[in-house]
């Protein structure tokens, strides 16, 4: 195990390490132009008769001083900058030349140099710290974690993280469940996207995880945790490996208008419109080493083997309709599922604020769990995610996630539901984290024994608390790497006898990571509501 660890490991770290290296056709030692210095004033003439000769309104012209307390900072080449004196979709009213979507999509490059334009990947008018998991919205305060390249026209964005983790289960009862041991998960996603004539946007997604290899079938230790399956039985206690490919998607935008966008997303794999970011790719969930208890309540269907999504956005709210395979993916996480195009699910997402993004969502999965081929669930969810500046060089991401399923197709319909909360404070050297989830569960899926069917599917409200740290031990143009410890504590009933024997009582939790990440990129946001530097 520990041989095929260390080899993932190398092998994810070779690859972040192309991130030390510039793209063809970008001039990363280029520096931004500064405005032109304001002309001496001509000395004044003393004729007593002589006025000031004033022109006509229609043709005046400003003075060079003027035009510097006026004028935008000045453009980068290849920069599309339209019209001046814009309201752009994202609520920022900009003058000059610059729109909001183009100064929230300024960054630094991993260097710490020149500043660079990004694109969204769904939309030639808002910005890039927009976009999250599949088609959906992050606050356009969001933090980035990537690497960023500009070859020959296109945008280009590097994203991937790992964590090499010991995790205890349930320390305080070795005798009954709960499982410790050392493990690896990871990912690398890549995302790009070229303009197509004066309107037009295509975009590329794929990311892979090298879970299969460094984790395992059985997924890796987490009290409570339940959904797919391994070698014909249920997971419970432990959260499932993510597939080799666990993205694959191409997108088109149209844009109407500066306000209207009409997206196609097709992948296979790919993520339905269903839910907020997967918890991956949220920054309130970054230093966070595990999933979350609700993952198959709030975000599970970020890997379906065949997605078509629909979208349009009016300024900041945008609708989007999906047809999509409910099967999650098998036991097989090196193969290619499937495609049914079974389920379907509707989504309104709205960022009111450049610190906001919700989203309310309902979707039908037809047979979701390979071992339960009659069980179809109707998911309901709804989401708040929220940035706040916390000096000059931190930013405080916070996410609020409620999610419930409806199970029918056997003989009664039931009802669970979840609730999380989690933030992360993302200081220049440390993280500090949390996490609070509550979520109903039943003996059924606990693998526990029941008296009777109606006992077995009776949900049972369990809850979990975890706080956690990190500290930056380095920071190259490659990546940062940053120790980190949590720590949990698991609640419910305890006069439920059944949970005790099984549990014990307040089952407690530990962690140790050693994470490998994308360096945070310097996100210049207009209007002033977040700006910084490459740390």
């Amino acid at each position: 195990m520990k041989t095929r660890t260390l080899t993932s490991i190398g092998l994810f770290l070779s690859t972040a390490a192309l991130g030390q290296h510039t793209m063809p056709g970008m001039d990363m030692s280029a520096p931004m132009p500064k405005a032109p210095a304001a002309k001496p004033k001509p000395a004044p003439q003393k004729t007593r008769s002589a006025k000031p000769a004033t022109l006509p309104r229609a043709t005046a012209q400003p003075t060079d001083t003027a035009r510097q307390k006026t004028a935008p900072a000045p453009t980068m080449p290849g920069m599309d900058m339209p019209t001046p004196a814009v309201a752009s979709p994202s609520g920022h009213e900009m003058h000059g030349d610059m729109s909001a979507a183009d100064m929230a999509g300024m960054a630094h490059d991993s260097s710490g140099g020149m500043m660079m334009h990004l694109r969204n990947s769904f939309s030639r008018n808002l910005p890039m710290t927009r976009q999250g998991s599949g088609t959906s919205w992050h606050p356009d305060s969001s933090p980035m974690y990537m690497q960023m390249y500009q070859p020959s026209g296109w945008d280009v964005m590097l994203m991937y993280s790992v964590f090499l983790r010991y995790t205890r289960q349930n320390f305080t009862h070795d005798d009954q469940r709960g499982d410790a041991n050392l493990r690896a998960n990871s990912y690398i996603m890549g995302m790009a996207n070229h303009l197509m004539g004066q309107r037009g946007l295509f975009s590329i997604q794929a990311m892979v995880s090298a879970d299969p290899l460094t984790v395992g079938g059985a997924g890796y230790p987490l009290l409570f945790q339940t959904g797919e399956s391994w070698k014909g039985e249920k997971l419970h206690d432990h959260q499932h490996p993510h597939d080799l490919l666990s993205a694959l998607a191409v997108g088109y935008t149209y844009a109407a208008s500066p306000n209207v966008d009409l997206t196609a997303y097709l992948g296979y794999p790919g993520e339905p419109a269903i839910g907020p970011p997967v918890f991956m790719h949220r920054p309130s969930a970054a230093s966070l080493p595990t999933a979350p208890l609700g993952h198959h309540w709030q975000d599970a269907t970020h890997i379906q083997f065949g997605v078509a999504t629909l979208g349009v956005r009016y300024r900041n709210a945008k609708l989007e309709g999906s047809l999509f395979t409910g099967r999650e993916p098998n036991e097989n996480r090196y193969s290619f599922d499937r495609p049914r195009f079974d389920s379907y699910s509707a989504r309104l997402s709205v960022n009111p604020s450049a610190n906001l993004a919700l989203q309310v969502s309902a979707a039908h999965l037809k047979s979701p769990e390979e071992l339960e081929p009659a069980d179809n669930v109707d998911r309901t969810s709804a989401s708040v995610l929220h940035n706040v500046n916390v000096g000059k060089e931190s930013i405080l991401s916070s996410a609020f996630v409620w999610g419930m399923n409806r199970h029918s197709g056997t003989d009664e319909a039931t009802y669970s539901n979840s609730f999380l909360l989690e933030s992360n404070l993302q200081a220049k050297q440390f993280n500090l984290f949390t996490r609070l989830e509550t979520l109903q569960l039943n003996y059924d899926e606990l693998l526990l024994t029941a008296l009777s069917d109606h006992d077995a599917h009776a949900n049972r409200q369990v809850a979990a608390f975890t706080l956690g740290a990190s500290k930056y031990v380095a920071k190259t143009k490659a990546g940062w790497l940053d120790l980190g410890l949590t720590g949990t504590l698991n609640t419910f009933d305890s006069s439920n006898t059944t949970l005790v024997q099984a549990y014990g009582k307040n089952p407690l939790s530990f962690e140790v990571y050693l994470r490998f990440i994308a360096p945070r990129m310097s996100m210049h946001m207009g209007g002033g509501k977040h700006t910084g530097h490459m740390m």
